[in-house]
């Protein structure tokens, strides 16, 4: 199968309006809410929310229904050596690379019920509308559900499209372990997903790569606005910070003889939050944030010697990342000085900032505004589309939720704003669709 090159911003953008053939296409809002609730049979909570941690046996189940759901609408499945699940259905140019729809099924340990979930169910409700309307698209089309996005159980996220996008070896990917020891390759083949197919896009490739998803923020809900179009996604740094003090007894070491990496660790973190919030060189949208804190030996009566630190530093350019990075570094490196402690600071993940596809963006922003939907935002959060990006054309839809309420069993999207995402990527989708007929046609 063909992939089309990732090409240079045309000096202006083609016609992107739908053939009548298309224009008379829509969803079934009711159908989508319907199978977004089935898609969340399988690791529900009594709270309302989702623990669904990827290859646990709830994450098998709903595996096994996604496959059965789209095996009803012409599809037949591709599953590779990372579990990632294709969704195929035929078009009229097979010679060609699917259109990718896709998502994640899994979820946080206390997530939602629409963190990934309504990307992969807004993929299937299109394939739905194809099959009831008996449309054949003119590329195939695929519904993709990417494994261990959230990076829950197996660090880091979007760790099998990462694979996919040529981060990650499948070697380093299917070795990542769990807390109780247990690795990603090993539960794949537990339950059953351990698939033939090698995880790239040399060997399996998409044209092209849409993806729906929840804001995880409050822009939307503010503007009442029930679909954005996603322009790029901010750049993000993750690092173990490492603070080596001395341990000692609380009750016989004096205050000034002490090496306290614990009170070292405190003062790092009220730091890092003024970095991004009082000085007057914080980039603008710039944020740091340390929500990992480990420390030993865990005893009330002895000054902790060691403590490592989970730092989380976004931007929208990687400039702006450098620049708080370069701050923090400094300020706990006088800390350090302060208190007699010793410092180690690795950045273990970067995702570039990055700018999706100027055509996929139009197809999505031409769909949205029939919508009454013209708001462009960038992504604070990562996504499978960040590794896609790399060897596709890619663009995001993002979908409004409540008061921006994420990663918790809180988290909502009203029925009607489920649809109307569904919809703008049913637009987005046949609008590319048609881009590539004709560009086709004129080669």
């Amino acid at each position: 199968m063909a992939a089309l090159p990732i090409a240079p911003a045309p000096a202006a953008l083609p016609s992107l309006q739908l053939s009548a053939k298309y224009s008379a296409l829509h969803v079934d809002a009711a159908r989508t809410n319907a199978t977004l609730e089935a898609s969340c049979a399988w690791g529900n909570t009594s709270d309302g929310g989702m623990d669904r941690l990827t290859c646990n046996n709830d994450d098998k189940s709903v595996r096994d229904w996604f496959i059965a759901e789209t095996k009803k609408y012409g599809c037949h499945q591709r599953i590779d050596e990372m579990g990632n699940i294709f969704a195929i259905r035929p078009g009229q140019n097979n010679s060609l690379a699917p259109i990718g729809l896709g998502s994640h099924l899994d979820t946080q340990p206390t997530g939602g019920k629409y963190d990934g979930i309504l990307g992969v169910v807004c993929g299937i409700e299109v394939l739905q509308v194809l099959h009831a309307s008996n449309i054949t698209t003119y590329a195939p089309v695929a519904v993709v559900n990417w494994t261990n996005e959230e990076g829950a159980r197996f660090p880091p996220a979007m760790l099998c499209s990462g694979v996919w996008g040529g981060e990650f070896t499948v070697k380093y990917a299917q070795g990542r372990q769990d807390p109780e020891g247990h690795t990603l390759g090993g539960e794949l083949k537990r339950i059953g997903y351990l698939g033939p197919t090698p995880c790239s896009f040399d060997a399996n490739p998409l044209l092209a790569h849409f993806e729906v998803h929840i804001e995880q923020g409050p822009i939307l809900d503010v503007a009442e606005k029930p679909v954005g179009i996603v322009r790029g996604v901010q750049s993000i740094r993750w690092y173990n910070v490492g603070i080596q003090g001395r341990e000692a007894h609380t009750g016989t070491t004096p205050m000034d003889r002490r090496s306290d990496a614990l009170l070292g660790a405190a003062k790092m973190i009220v730091e890092t939050n003024r970095i991004v919030t009082e000085t007057d060189v914080a980039p603008r949208g710039g944020r740091a944030t340390i929500a990992v804190v480990n420390s030993s030996p865990q005893s009330i009566n002895t000054i902790a010697g060691k403590v490592s630190l989970g730092l989380d530093i976004r931007a929208p350019a990687d400039s702006d990342v450098e620049l708080i990075e370069r701050q923090c570094r400094e300020a706990f490196a006088v800390i350090c000085q302060q208190h007699g402690l010793e410092l180690t600071f690795d950045n273990f993940w970067a995702s570039p900032a990055l700018n999706f596809d100027p055509i996929m963006v139009s197809c999505v922003k031409q769909s949205a505004a029939e919508l009454g939907c013209d708001m462009e935002i960038v992504s604070g959060a990562g996504h499978d589309s960040v590794y896609t990006a790399r060897k596709v054309p890619t663009a995001m839809i993002f979908v409004r939720c409540r008061d921006g309420v994420s990663h918790h069993p809180a988290e909502y999207s009203r029925e009607e704003d489920c649809a109307a995402g569904a919809e703008a990527l049913l637009g987005a989708v046949l609008r590319y669709d048609d881009y590539i007929r004709r560009s086709t046609a004129k080669i």
